[in-house]
């Protein structure tokens, strides 16, 4: 039998007469834009986050962008984002003509490394976009000292790390500003595109939300600029519906963790929670120097595996033309080359953990093709890659 990464009709179905009745909530009120469920959620969200305002957006890239237009990110400026990422906030950095700069990353928790932070920052740096990656926090004490001291504005990309915590305080409270994805995969997601963006500045809070409905101060007066980027109704409701399970779901999560960690601990590299941290493991993340074939076993055993961001950020086509402005991305590098996502999802049952492990175990005590003369080629039958 085939073990997924992610088991999402699981996780549907312990819930679905409860997603039912939101989804059907919706449609009998005949609202379904920035109506009652949305505003409830932005609530409910931000006092789970720990921030005074929640802007709901239709998805995580939005609540990037939209982010750096309300602190006025345009052309001729640098953000600095860690080069080891999903490259939404280079992107959208780019998209508004200003200069994505890229800092290589913490060895151990993959995240931003404050020590190599001070090299990336100049006159023309606008914002600081740490990223909380694999659901871990980035060590925000650190950077924030560095950017306040510079009155540079803080962005959290909390797209990974609903319900994770540095030092007993949530993710989303961080910063000056966060923002959050709740596509179906994250931790907490809805059954399509949504987004949201959590601060504690009100004056923020309230551009965030003309800006994302057409630079709109009311009905027919625009103030500025602005997108079409808004959270709808059915994806508030289904939200709602899950943030109720969010942290049993994480500790699900954790518990799924532990036993990993116990079982390949002392087989291939297992993740490093940082002090102070509460890691809520979107995906568990191993660490081998032959990962490439250790993926081809696993799809051969019907164990879905996916190695993220094999490309850094500055290695990707579309920045070859950016100096290496940070001097070395080494650790960025040999993330991309050794990172592999196994099964992990609330779930996920200790057999289907103690399979994934017996197939990793079994693939380190074999010679390797250098030794035994076998063939680097994938295995014919090995599942397809998502």
């Amino acid at each position: 039998m085939s073990i997924p990464i992610l088991d999402l009709a699981a996780l549907h179905e312990s819930i679905r007469p409860e997603l039912d009745e939101a989804i059907s909530r919706v449609i009998a009120s005949s609202s379904f834009v920035l109506g009652p469920e949305v505003e409830a959620f932005e609530a409910e969200f931000a006092a789970y986050c720990e921030a005074r305002d929640c802007v709901g957006v239709a998805n995580g890239t939005d609540a990037l962008q939209l982010a750096l237009l309300a602190l006025d990110v345009g052309p001729g400026d640098e953000v600095v984002m860690p080069a080891h990422t999903f490259g939404a906030a280079a992107f959208v950095t780019s998209s508004l003509r200003a200069t994505p700069v890229f800092v290589d990353i913490d060895a151990s928790t993959y995240t931003l490394d404050a020590e190599r932070l001070h090299e990336a920052i100049t006159p023309r740096t606008r914002a600081i976009v740490p990223v909380h990656l694999y659901g871990q926090c980035a060590d925000m004490d650190a950077i924030l000292e560095i950017a306040h001291s510079r009155e540079i504005p803080v962005i959290e990309d909390a797209a990974q790390a609903h319900g994770a915590t540095f030092r007993g305080r949530k993710a989303g409270c961080l910063g000056d500003l966060a923002c959050f994805s709740f596509y179906p995969t994250k931790n907490l997601g809805c059954l399509g595109d949504g987004g949201a963006v959590t601060t504690s500045d009100k004056s923020l809070a309230d551009r965030l939300r003309s800006l994302r409905d057409y630079g709109r101060v009311d009905r027919y007066r625009h103030a500025e600029l602005g997108v079409n980027s808004r959270l709808d109704e059915v994806q508030a409701a289904v939200l709602r519906t899950k943030l109720p399970y969010l942290d049993e779901w994480n500790a699900a999560r954790q518990r799924a963790a532990r036993m990993y960690d116990q079982l390949l601990g002392r087989v291939v590299g297992t993740p490093t929670v940082g002090a102070d941290r509460t890691h809520v493991y979107h995906l568990y993340v191993v660490r081998s120097p032959d990962r490439d074939r250790l993926k081809q076993h696993l799809a051969a055993a019907q164990i879905q595996t996916e190695a993220h961001y094999p490309v850094p950020l500055h290695a990707q086509p579309l920045y070859e033309h950016l100096p290496f402005r940070a001097h070395s991305q080494e650790d960025a590098e040999k993330a991309a080359d050794e990172v592999l996502s196994l099964p992990l999802f609330p779930t996920i049952t200790e057999a289907q953990i103690g399979r994934v492990a017996e197939n990793i175990l079994d693939f380190v005590q074999r010679p390797s093709p250098a030794t035994s003369g076998e063939s680097d080629a994938a295995p014919t039958t090995a599942s397809r890659e998502e």
